[in-house]
């Protein structure tokens, strides 16, 4: 059966180069031994072939393909797969792989304690220390990561990536000659709360958050958009399990039908244990820090991965350590450090797009305004003109 399965592969590769062949045509190529061999393989295996190829302008490729998928299970199975999106190699991986990312975040209960082990979760301290963001020193790859960088073991970077010449080179300011939003604000999980939110009302939610800087921000100028998609959330309960996958489908559409837009930001709110409170004081006001996440679409363990590709993963860090250095010099210890991961997180959408980790639970609701306020005014230095 084998050697049968071997011949009619070799047909099918011949038939697939010519798509329509005769009977001739093929006996032409047949000399001695191997023509004995192909007329006893055609009367007593192929009697099928035969009418097809005897039958005029009948290509034999399909009904050939079909006979050696029908042999060759795993034919079958890249036959399915081949025409995909993605060059998948495991579809368990990649639904895996995606699981992974879905979860990947820092989680809390209905209760505001985080899930999972405390121990393991990571915090900048905070309020963070004054750093020195002088030209010679962002230079220095060292320097550049040790001070302003938080890389997951899961992922790995270098100095070529985390180039900060190029990064701080790359113009990240909006166009203004033409009308329409240029800022798109969304939540790929849009129900998590603060420590004094109050059920029912989205606007003491993330989600309210992001209505708060979308106001902010058309009141300087910068048309933004907020779209309260809800992906997070499955016959009445909160999962975050397909959310990016849901997001994914979605945000796209919005993109389409409003092509002036420019920057993409997926406004969160972090999960840390309850005993860490994300805050500090900045003009008088208790503010909630916030954090630049940025996915590299690359793990330690499997290096880059293909099936999740992200064009502008140089834009996007280029937009993060800008808004970085300015929210430095504007507001010292505002921000974290920027914390880098393996997955994408949809941050394929535009080159200039954010994940911003705003806050967390422990923070209350007027916290998180306040942070609203001078996020706006950074966003605004480094995207106005």
């Amino acid at each position: 059966m084998l050697a049968v399965t071997a011949i009619i592969l070799a047909f099918y590769v011949l038939a697939s180069a010519f798509r329509y062949i005769t009977l001739e045509d093929v006996r032409k190529i047949m000399t001695g031994p191997d023509e004995i061999l192909f007329h006893h393989v055609q009367k007593n295996y192929l009697t099928g072939f035969l009418y097809s190829l005897e039958k005029e302008g009948t290509s034999p490729a399909e009904w050939i393909a079909g006979c050696a998928l029908k042999r060759v299970p795993l034919g079958n199975y890249v036959n399915e797969y081949e025409m995909t999106d993605t060059d998948i190699e495991d579809q368990e991986t990649f639904q895996m792989i995606l699981a992974r990312q879905a979860s990947d975040e820092n989680a809390v209960d209905e209760k505001g304690n985080l899930i999972g082990n405390e121990e393991n979760v990571p915090v900048a301290s905070t309020p963070a220390p004054v750093v020195d963001t002088a030209a010679d020193k962002l230079m220095n790859y060292e320097y550049l990561v040790g001070n302003f960088y938080t890389v997951d073991s899961t992922t790995m970077t270098g100095p070529e990536e985390l180039n900060a010449e190029k990064l701080l080179g790359k113009d990240m300011k909006i166009q203004t000659e033409n009308t329409g939003p240029k800022v798109l604000i969304y939540h790929t999980h849009s129900q998590e709360a603060f420590a004094d939110s109050v059920p029912g009302d989205p606007s003491t939610t993330i989600m309210g958050m992001g209505t708060y800087l979308t106001e902010l921000l058309n009141a300087r100028g910068i048309q933004t958009l907020h779209h309260e998609g809800v992906y997070d959330l499955i016959n009445g309960k909160t999962d975050r399990s397909k959310a990016y996958q849901l997001a994914e489908k979605e945000i796209p559409k919005i993109l389409q039908e409003n092509p002036t837009i420019e920057v993409v930001i997926d406004l969160h709110r972090d999960g840390v244990a309850k005993t860490t409170h994300l805050v500090t004081n900045i003009n008088g006001k208790e503010t909630a820090q916030i954090m630049f996440f940025n996915g590299l679409s690359r793990t330690r363990a499997n290096g880059d991965i293909s099936y999740l590709k992200n064009p502008y993963i140089e834009d996007n860090l280029a937009f993060s350590l800008q808004m970085q250095l300015k929210a430095l010099d504007l507001y010292p210890g505002f921000t974290r450090r920027i914390y880098l991961k393996g997955y994408r997180y949809n941050m394929h959408f535009k080159p200039k797009s954010l994940l911003i980790e705003a806050g967390a639970q422990t923070n209350t609701v007027a916290e998180m305004r306040n942070a609203m306020e001078l996020l706006a005014d950074v966003l605004e230095h480094v995207l106005a003109p």
